[in-house]
Formats: structure tokens, C-alpha cells, sequence
């Protein structure tokens, strides 16, 4: 149920961890409404909702057992797998089953605004494709111990370039043909370089602050010791870096995008 107004109780009206970069932490009105009524942060998505059976279906493809023949005794170790909160089905090699869904997702085989959380300790797989998520893009970085680019950003040149090449189209040129040919944010999404992450499957993951944050990370790895920045005007911001934190998956695109549209445009 909404929380009344008119109620004194300070703790629903307070900034938590888990609003970072889908409410702004700025914006919000004075008087009863303080911190009841939130923005959107600016590179905030709402999920229109896509529909889930073609994902069951996928799995099933992909041996997962349906609930209905499910026998508990004989994979007591099995992962659950749950779709918009429902139990669908067991499958016994969830973290193959994990990195296809990731890849398809990249690949633009299913919608950008599936959420796939994988909870290792509760051995549960959760799919969300329904409406209303808040979800926010960062950049993926590159975890394939095969690929040459591994630990980098998938973004590249080439990407740029493509993007550099939209402003040459032509104004007066066919809608058809602009659209095909303009590659833009969408373009980003489908290539996999940019993800959308709700706040559930932000747990799952470690994001890096900037791409600056990855280079010296892989030098800390590598046993460089590195002096301390005083003038640093990120350092509140930046992560903690130390040689145990390796496994970074994705990287904020600017830490300016925690902001809504007013707060951004207040010059500091």
C-alpha cells in the first residue's frame, strides 16, 4: 500500500543504496512529500513487458526438466528455475544455462528488457520479462577467457566509428532506408555493447565506476603498486580497488547519471 503523507515517519522518505542510478538523489519536493514523490534518473528505462513463453519454451530445448516431472530425491542439487515468479522447472547445469540466456540477450535473440538473476546460494535462476521493472544501460565488459579483448569494454572503435558515420546520412534521405542504415543507441544495445540492468540483477554483478577504474584494477592484478592521487576530484566515487577484485562485469557509463533532468542542469 502507498505510504500517506501525512505520516512523520522519516525511514520511507530516505535515499537507500539501491536507488543509485534509477532515482534521483536530488530532486525530490519539499514540505509532506519530501522523499516520497522520487524522479527518474536520466538514463532510466521502464520495461513495456515482453512475453515469456518463448524463453520456456528455449529452456525446455535446453534440458530443463518441467516442474510437473520433477522428482526432488533424485536432484536434490538441482537449480529452480523461476519465471516472473513462478516455478516453471529444475535444471541441473544452471550456469550453462545462464551464460546461453546472457549470450542470446547480447546477441539481441531476446528482448534487452529480460532480467536474468542467478542466486548461487539459494540455487535459484529467475527470469523477469513483465512490465514496470525500472531499469538503467552500462557498458559490458568483456568476461570471454577466449577473447583477445578480455577484461576491456566490448565498446571499440569500430563501434564509434559507426556511430561517427550517423551524422553523415543525409536529411532528405527515405525513412526506410535511415532507419536501416542508423545505428545509434539501438545499435549499442543489439551489439551487446550496452545492457540493461534492473535492480535485482544489479546484485548479481560488480560494476566498475569508470573504464580508468579497470586499467589500474588490472595493474594492481598484475603487482604494480600505484600512488595515491591527492587531487583525485573522483575519489568518493570511484571503487575500491584492491588485487582480489577481478571479476568486474560491467562499467557505469557516467557517474553524472544518478541525476534527474533538473538536478543535472544545476551548474556546480
Amino acid at each position: 500500500t502507498p505510504i500517506g503523507r501525512d505520516g512523520k515517519i522519516a525511514k520511507p522518505r530516505q535515499l537507500h543504496n539501491t536507488h543509485w542510478g534509477l532515482v534521483c538523489p536530488a530532486e525530490t519536493p519539499e514540505g509532506q512529500a519530501c522523499g516520497l514523490v522520487k524522479n527518474l534518473a536520466l538514463m532510466c528505462y521502464i520495461t513495456v513487458g515482453t512475453p515469456s513463453e518463448p524463453i520456456i519454451d528455449f529452456m525446455i530445448q535446453r534440458n530443463m526438466e518441467v516442474l510437473e516431472e520433477f522428482e526432488p530425491q533424485a536432484t536434490p542439487n538441482a537449480t529452480k528455475v523461476f519465471v516472473n515468479g513462478v516455478w516453471v522447472g529444475i535444471h541441473r547445469d544452471p550456469a550453462h544455462l545462464v551464460n546461453t540466456m546472457l549470450s542470446l540477450r547480447r546477441r539481441n535473440m531476446i528482448s534487452h528488457e529480460v532480467s536474468l538473476i542467478r542466486d548461487i546460494r539459494e540455487r535459484e535462476f529467475k527470469i523477469f520479462t513483465d512490465a514496470g521493472r525500472v531499469c538503467r544501460p552500462l557498458y559490458v565488459i568483456d568476461n570471454d577467457p577466449k577473447s583477445e579483448n578480455c577484461g576491456n569494454l566490448v565498446l571499440n572503435k569500430d563501434h564509434i566509428r559507426k556511430l561517427e558515420q550517423d551524422k553523415d546520412l543525409p536529411a532528405d534521405m527515405d525513412p526506410e532506408d535511415r532507419r536501416e542504415q542508423y545505428f545509434g543507441w539501438d545499435g549499442l544495445v543489439k551489439s551487446g555493447v550496452v545492457e540493461y540492468v534492473d535492480a535485482e540483477e544489479e546484485e548479481t554483478i560488480m560494476i566498475s565506476m569508470t573504464p580508468e577504474d579497470l586499467e589500474i584494477s588490472k595493474q594492481l592484478q598484475a603487482g604494480y603498486v600505484l600512488p595515491e592521487e591527492e587531487h583525485d576530484i573522483n575519489k568518493r566515487v570511484r571503487s575500491i580497488l584492491s588485487q582480489r577484485a577481478h571479476t568486474w562485469t560491467h562499467c557505469e557509463i557516467h557517474p553524472s547519471m544518478i541525476l534527474g533532468v533538473c538536478a543535472s542542469i544545476i551548474p556546480f
